[in-house]
């Protein structure tokens, strides 16, 4: 009878122990990360707002360029979720964001991303894709913190010679003019008795801040890395000029995307693409492309 007794513990603890070992690995294999979805991320001065799609590592981080909203790199996010995490995300201020404190350099955008990161619960190293302003604080990013970057993707960086105000002086009045009136937009909403008109303020005194900094403090920060190392590294460059510019459009067009393949060559693992056919949104007009490259670069790092 103890016999039996025993045989029977012995059989109910082992059952136990396979319940528990199939648990830990239907877990285990479930994927990374947290749930796909909106989240907005308390950082202490000011709240984030995030979307999260897709499961695995490394993840994928999105930063946009200067007026654009997380939303707007949806298609591409659709495109990577199939096999990774990816997050989009509002700046302070843009779509569902709060603003945050200035100025709005790269450096500040950097360390606000990161805690975005953390209290998203996604862990590091990430591939960081950034499309024009975004491209210029996901150099900072690596710069700073070269452990936690698998990886970057850059579409139409600001080029450096000229937000320095070595090259192109003229485009660069033609850029203090539109901070000026955005600065002009943020003051002027701000004493406006629509409430609507008040919170479009807050996102004109934020946008005119980062343009601001984009010639300044941002630009020093990214013109301080003097190389990523290994860093796997894709820059690519649009081909359309921009109408806006006009009779230096097609000559700066050209200009830029030197920039472009001169900041490809920064990591030994550098590549330059050249993307002739699209304008600089090159998240809408080569998708397609980006995708590619974004996704041959995750896949590097799960052979």
């Amino acid at each position: 009878m103890a016999r039996r007794e025993k045989r029977k513990r012995f059989d109910g603890l082992f059952k136990w122990m396979a319940m528990f070992i199939g648990i830990f690995w239907l877990v285990s294999c479930s994927g990374v990360g947290p749930e796909p979805g909106d989240r907005m991320i308390d950082l202490g001065t000011h709240s984030l707002h995030a979307v999260i799609a897709g499961k695995g590592s490394p993840a994928v981080v999105i930063d946009g360029g200067i007026g654009a909203r997380g939303e707007e790199y949806h298609e591409l996010q659709t495109r990577i979720a199939g096999i990774t995490t990816v997050v989009i995300y509002d700046r302070a201020g843009y779509g569902s964001s709060e603003a945050g404190p200035l100025p709005r350099d790269s450096g500040r955008v950097v360390e606000e991303l990161r805690a975005l990161l953390a209290g998203l619960k996604i862990s590091p190293p990430y591939i960081l894709v950034g499309h024009s302003l975004g491209g210029l604080n996901v150099q900072v990013y690596a710069g700073r913190h070269p452990g936690e970057v698998a990886g970057m993707v850059l579409l139409d960086p600001p080029p450096l010679r000229f937000i320095r105000g070595e090259e192109y002086q003229d485009l660069a009045a033609m850029a203090a003019r539109m901070t000026e009136e955005w600065q002009a937009a943020a003051d002027g909403g701000a004493r406006a008795e629509n409430e609507e008109e008040r919170a479009e303020a807050v996102f004109f005194r934020m946008l005119a801040s980062e343009h601001r900094e984009m010639f300044g403090r941002s630009a020093r920060q990214a013109a301080s890395i003097d190389s990523f190392g290994s860093l796997p590294l894709v820059v690519i460059a649009s081909g359309v000029p921009n109408p806006m510019f006009g009779d230096a459009a097609e000559a700066y067009q050209e200009f830029w995307a030197a920039q472009s393949e001169a900041l490809a060559a920064k990591s030994s693992r550098g590549r330059f693409v050249f993307a002739e056919t699209s304008t600089h949104r090159l998240h809408d007009d080569a998708v397609d492309l980006v995708a590619d490259r974004i996704l041959s670069m995750v896949r590097s790092r799960n052979p």
